[in-house]
């Protein structure tokens, strides 16, 4: 079963990275799967914090880029809105910060918010969950909300 969780969670997000036709976004996700395998008792690695995270970049990215355009000054705006928002919500997700640049760069549609904000997202939580409760020493997540 643990071959199972580490083998599925690369093609999960190859294939929302195809879906979606947006390989950057592997970086993001990637630095997810460090937290929520690495470091699973970390609190920025809970699903709150990640599927919320994901999310409100991804939303505050698409509002700026739909009214600002992508510019370096608009990326800049996209990432830190993003920190704040995430720091005011209690979601706060390093790796969400890239998920606002990917979006800044790939000038998606609302679509994004969905696949892969957050469909990636609980992809990633699910492979966790099932992955870190294998183990009797680990629990994941600490807490959902």
């Amino acid at each position: 079963m643990k071959i199972f969780a580490i083998r599925l969670k690369p093609h999960a997000t190859s294939y929302l990275a195809a879906k979606t036709n947006s390989p950057l976004l592997m970086a993001p996700f990637g630095a997810t799967s460090v937290l929520i395998f690495g470091v699973p008792d970390s609190p920025l690695a809970q699903p709150r914090n990640v599927v919320g995270g994901n999310l409100l970049a991804a939303i505050v990215s698409l509002i700026i880029l739909h009214f600002l355009g992508s510019s370096p000054l608009s990326m800049g705006m996209a990432v830190s809105s993003a920190i704040g928002i995430m720091q005011l919500t209690g979601t706060l997700h390093p790796p969400s910060g890239a998920v606002a640049l990917v979006v800044m760069m790939t000038k998606p549609d609302w679509q994004f918010l969905l696949t892969p904000a957050f469909e990636g997202s609980i992809i990633l939580v699910l492979c966790a969950v099932i992955f870190n409760n294998l183990a009797e020493e680990r629990t994941y997540p600490k807490h959902w909300l």
